[in-house]
């Protein structure tokens, strides 16, 4: 299918070229970029540059996430239409997955300028904190507390997995910028998140090959699939690799192997997602029976009650394994989120009526800060562009530069509807 000629914004290709080397690693080409880390960080000044060069009205809440604003008159912004993402990335992870749809949204505003748009309501390109997860475990940390999910007590328990307190870890204006905000309640956080903005539009790279099999590079979410993340904590006796007899151990990892692999046959036989991707074992010596295993998963799926079946199987399995090998397990829901769909008059709406035929609906089975703000009850939609090869969390993912610029067109387009 001929898709619509794009409209090139001058400085995509140049607004990317800039990010590139930032946070890369010289020996996988992966991106380390977490939270509040200096790459992350020149990356938010970056981001304010751009700001400034656009003469936009920058506002920022406790946590630090930051919206540039368009068209707000000089008056605090009110009902605006906000898009963007976020910098921050997973370890080791590629370079579209967040600051493609913050750079595409600055590109996007540029087309709506050249195209003499005057906005009837404020444009908002904003930038989430700490959506990944990657270093304090919760994932869309920045919109959650934008939409008064996180409590004070729940951000002071926060750590990262070098132990650093999330307190810690942000400068000392955003620790007292926290800290004065104690004292707001979640109903004001909320109610002041949805004064400000009335619709949402996230942009992204797609993580999977939807788009490829159905020849577009654009295409509109229609919803995300319930996921979350469990720490199993596996239990058993420390011992000598040598002198101990197999029969004589309690090892807790061989009850984590049987619980990976009973997740993976779950999984696959319903369909659905389960990972074990992150792992901590004490003492981690190569001659020592381990002690504790510590393992993290990951686990999504088509509904909230097939999610609950999986994780509860899963459990089972494991509970049962180890109480053959000797060991103890405890099971913690670190953070689940579920099913979001988002407007769907929205998303038909966007999708509808373009010059190369409707774009494809579909859902996605990754977490975004779409649905953090789609589930607070603000019209939400996310556009996704397309990815050559499905890849994502990974060096490997990627995106041609000319559907990116397919996408800051598509992005233009639709803000130029919610903003008449």
């Amino acid at each position: 299918m001929k898709e619509k000629e794009p409209e090139v914004p001058d400085d995509f290709e140049r607004m990317w070229t800039d990010l590139a080397p930032v946070g890369r690693s010289a020996r996988s080409g992966g991106y380390f970029r977490q939270p509040w880390s200096t790459p992350e960080r020149e990356l938010h000044e970056w981001f304010l540059e751009q700001a400034r060069a656009r003469d936009l009205v920058v506002t920022t809440d406790a946590m630090g996430n930051t919206v540039a604003w368009w068209g707000t008159g000089g008056r605090a912004p009110e009902g605006g239409v906000v898009t963007g993402s976020h910098l921050d990335s997973v370890r080791d992870g590629g370079a579209y997955d967040g600051p493609l749809g913050v750079v595409s949204a600055l590109a996007a505003l540029d087309v709506l300028r050249s195209r003499g748009v005057v906005p009837a309501r404020p444009l908002g390109i904003g930038v989430f904190l700490e959506e990944e997860g990657s270093r304090f475990g919760l994932a869309c940390l920045g919109s959650r507390y934008a939409a008064g999910e996180l409590s004070w007590d729940r951000l002071r328990e926060l750590r990262d997995p070098d132990g650093v307190a999330l307190l810690d870890a942000v400068d000392p204006a955003t620790a007292g910028a926290l800290e004065a905000d104690a004292g707001v309640s979640a109903a004001e956080r909320l109610a002041d998140l949805r004064r400000q903005v009335s619709v949402f539009v996230e942009l992204h790279v797609e993580q999977g090959r939807a788009l490829v099999d159905l020849g577009h590079a654009v295409g509109v979410a229609s919803g995300i699939w319930p996921h979350g993340r469990w720490r199993f904590d596996f239990a058993g006796v420390a011992d000598h690799a040598g002198t101990t007899r197999m029969e004589d151990r309690h090892d807790p990892m061989l009850t984590y192997a049987m619980t990976a692999l009973a997740a993976n046959k779950q999984a696959r036989l319903a369909g659905q997602r389960a990972t074990f991707g992150r792992l901590a074992v004490e003492p981690n010596g190569t001659n020592a029976v381990p002690s504790r295993v510590t393992a993290w998963l990951d686990a999504r799926c088509s509904s909230d009650d097939e999610l609950s079946a999986l994780v509860d199987g899963i459990a089972r399995q494991a509970q049962e394994r180890s109480q053959r090998d000797g060991t103890t397990l405890t099971v913690t829901a670190e953070s689940v989120s579920g099913l979001v769909s988002f407007d769907p008059d929205l998303a038909a709406r966007l999708a509808a009526d373009h010059e190369d035929g409707d774009w494809p609906v579909l859902p996605t089975q990754a977490g975004h800060d779409a649905g953090i703000l789609s589930a607070a009850g603000i019209p939400t939609a996310m556009l996704f562009v397309r990815n050559p090869t499905g890849v994502s969390h990974s060096p490997a993912e990627h995106a041609e530069t000319p559907d990116c610029l397919v996408g800051v067109s598509a992005l233009a387009d639709t803000l130029e509807r919610l903003l008449g």
